[in-house]
């Protein structure tokens, strides 16, 4: 658990001590000291709930021995190098001095962009205005 016995009687003394404050004047002394008695067990027993569940929940997860043989190292450390590509920039550079295009320019030249022009699924030529009418009517409910 996290911390010691100490957490849960001081937790449970500030209790004790906030209830005998709030009810100092407004009650007789055996009254007061009963409530404060109620709240300093009821604070402890608070606090240690806290406590058990804020251990459970920082407690390292328990891995079992054969897995652990082979993968501890692993996922310690980040590799953020690039692969090295300056052959392929040289090659670029060369082919773009020489007065050839890539291979990849090419492409791009031959596949050029053309907008998606899709089939119209309804058509409103050659309809007369009075079945467009009715068409309407039927849709709209009217």
């Amino acid at each position: 658990m996290v911390g010691n016995w100490r957490w849960n009687v001081g937790l449970g003394i500030v209790g004790a001590g906030l209830t005998l404050l709030f009810s100092i004047g407004k009650n007789p002394l055996s009254v007061m000291l009963m409530r404060s008695m109620y709240a300093f067990i009821a604070f402890a027993a608070i606090a240690f709930a806290m406590r058990f569940a804020l251990a459970f929940i920082l407690q390292p997860p328990v891995m079992h021995q054969a897995e652990t043989v082979g993968e501890e190292g692993k996922g310690t450390q980040l590799d953020l190098q690039t692969p090295d590509e300056s052959e392929d920039l040289n090659q670029m550079l060369k082919s773009q001095l020489d007065g050839h295009k890539s291979q990849e320019a090419q492409q791009q030249e031959q596949s050029q962009f053309k907008p998606l022009t899709p089939p119209k699924l309804v058509s409103t030529q050659n309809k007369e205005p009075e079945e467009l009418a009715k068409a309407i009517r039927h849709l709209t409910g009217g």
